[in-house]
């Protein structure tokens, strides 16, 4: 466990225009996530954006531990060294257990501005896919996200029947109230989780939409889903659709609607509503303002959110539980697995000490028997081994998940059997198990 570490900011602790400032575009990933882990020196290298958190999970090579990469991780996304202090205190740095429970409360929801929401388990699986695309994720993380996601899988059976709540469904309110008794057009601007259920919420309301991507295919296909209509990017932006709203999720940096767009739709006489869920904002802004369109960023989002949390958390105290039960299994069956090759190496050991004894003994006091009876004893020789090494494996494995790699290294660096002197063939075997 301690190879595993995260590093990275979220609307628990920054600003949104913080985390938007550390956030990468995702067309650059395949580029990027290679250069980072290079420059990070970690095996694996995993980067999680979404419209409320970025993080970078990774995994330590050679079996070392993971170590405290803040300000790492700051000067390669700002492109600058930090100041002294500063990476401390804008970023979170989770290690060891805490950074695989840390990936399970992600994944499950748990440490999302909306507790509970499950556009956070697609948005994580999109990573992954990423990650794997880079070359950047190996069997270190590959396992530890494929137990992240089972885990959110699970977390969904348990809650069946439950509300799901969203920040999408945050949007969707926002702009029903906007609406109010009016089925008016709304314009979903990228797609993605959280345009897509927005999209479905309202589709089931028979509100009118309008799928607007820049890759047109992704966009036919939203639409098909929800019975609307797709447009490409580039068409709306030269002659924008009269929409009451839009709802907007694209990744890239720069905003996706310029003020000209903005001022034209706003021309039809009732401001438009622009809810963003861009990091960076889909929108700028006092731009969007200026417009004549009431805009609603992450921040308003968030704060909405926040004032929910403590209710959705004892609601979902059950998801806490199951999340606890399985980091302690996960812990248990990692050590196991982590000390497997001392553990074989310590069955070994017994089962050649024993034969070695029971071959001095057949060639010296147990010289006089016949082939049968030679044959029994280095059986029950055997299962005696068999017996005695089953022990402290047993225990060597439940002690694992409790104890630190250099107390276990410490163990079997003492059990060694070259540490074991050989015996003197000359004393007969009694003395010379006692001289050993």
């Amino acid at each position: 466990m301690d190879q595993f570490g995260v590093v990275g900011i979220s609307y628990r602790h920054a600003g949104v225009d913080d985390v938007a400032r550390l956030s990468l575009d995702r067309t650059s990933l395949p580029q990027r996530l290679p250069a980072l882990r290079q420059a990070l020196g970690v095996a694996e290298l995993l980067y999680l954006g979404t419209c409320n958190r970025v993080e970078l999970l990774y995994a330590a090579g050679g079996g070392q531990p993971a170590g405290d990469l803040r300000g790492e991780v700051l000067a390669e996304l700002t492109g600058c060294a930090p100041p002294p202090g500063q990476a401390p205190r804008l970023l979170r740095a989770w290690a060891g257990e805490s950074a695989i429970e840390h990936v399970l409360l992600v994944a499950c929801g748990l440490d999302s501005a909306q507790a509970g929401e499950r556009e956070i388990s697609a948005q994580l699986r999109l990573a992954w896919e990423s990650a794997r695309e880079a070359g950047t994720c190996g069997p270190l993380l590959n396992r530890l996200l494929g137990e992240a996601l089972g885990m959110a899988n699970r977390v969904q059976r348990l809650r069946s029947g439950l509300p799901q709540r969203s920040l999408a469904d945050l949007a969707v309110e926002r702009v029903r109230a906007h609406l109010g008794e009016r089925r008016e057009r709304v314009a979903l601007i990228g797609v993605s989780p959280m345009t897509r259920r927005c999209g479905l919420a309202l589709a089931r309301e028979g509100v009118p939409l309008l799928i607007v991507n820049r890759t047109p295919a992704a966009a036919e296909s939203l639409a098909a889903e929800v019975s609307g209509q797709a447009m490409a990017l580039e068409d709306f932006r030269a002659a924008p659709e009269r929409v009451a709203a839009l709802v907007l999720a694209a990744g890239g940096g720069a905003p996706l609607l310029g003020e000209a767009t903005l001022e034209r739709l706003a021309s039809g006489g009732r401001r438009p509503l622009a809810v963003d869920f861009g990091v960076p904002p889909n929108l700028e802004p006092g731009v969007a303002r200026r417009a004549r369109i009431d805009y609603v960023g992450m921040d308003e989002l968030v704060h909405a959110a926040e004032d929910q949390r403590v209710c959705e958390l004892l609601r979902l105290a059950p998801v806490r539980a199951a999340i606890d039960e399985r980091l302690s299994r996960l812990r248990t069956e990692m050590a196991s697995r982590a000390i497997g090759p001392h553990l074989a190496g310590l069955r070994e050991a017994f089962e050649r000490i024993a034969t070695e004894e029971a071959e001095r003994a057949l060639a010296a006091q147990l010289h006089t028997l016949d082939a049968a009876q030679r044959e029994a004893v280095l059986r029950l020789t055997e299962r005696v081994a068999h017996s005695l090494v089953h022990l402290p494996i047993c225990g060597l494995r439940a002690a694992a998940a409790h104890t630190t790699p250099e107390v276990l290294e410490a163990f079997f660096r003492e059990a060694q059997p070259h540490r074991r002197g050989p015996p003197d063939p000359t004393l007969p075997i009694e003395q010379a198990n006692l001289s050993s």
